[in-house]
């Protein structure tokens, strides 16, 4: 685990800091050998040196992006495109009910994990 990663996560507001665990909590149950990195600012997760996921966390939600993601299709109003396609995101708000087996299949398609 990264003192980056945790320090970020501790900031977050208490509904905030409860996703962003279960998020990194997911991460590290579902990509083999995943390390943590804080980069750009923020939480990233890395798989063979490559980016594999990374958590953002904004005044009103938690995002969760999942990289090398062309073959996933995206869900509305669940799994939204980010640039050309390659790059998926979940977007979490306070409330909401979180799909975690959905977001841990999308991760597990886009690192090749079987």
């Amino acid at each position: 685990m990264n003192d980056d990663v945790t320090d970020y996560i501790e900031k977050a507001k208490p509904w905030q800091k409860q996703v962003c665990t279960r998020l990194r909590q997911l991460a590290h149950r579902t990509i083999p050998g995943v390390e943590e990195a804080f980069l750009y600012g923020k939480p990233h997760f890395l798989r063979d040196g490559g980016h594999a996921a990374v958590i953002h966390v904004a005044k009103d939600k938690v995002s969760f992006m999942v990289f090398d993601a062309a073959g996933v299709d995206a869900v509305p109003g669940l799994l939204r495109p980010l640039g050309n396609g390659d790059r998926k995101a979940v977007d979490i708000r306070e409330g909401d009910e979180v799909d975690y087996d959905l977001i841990a299949d999308v991760l597990r398609r886009t690192c090749g994990v079987h």
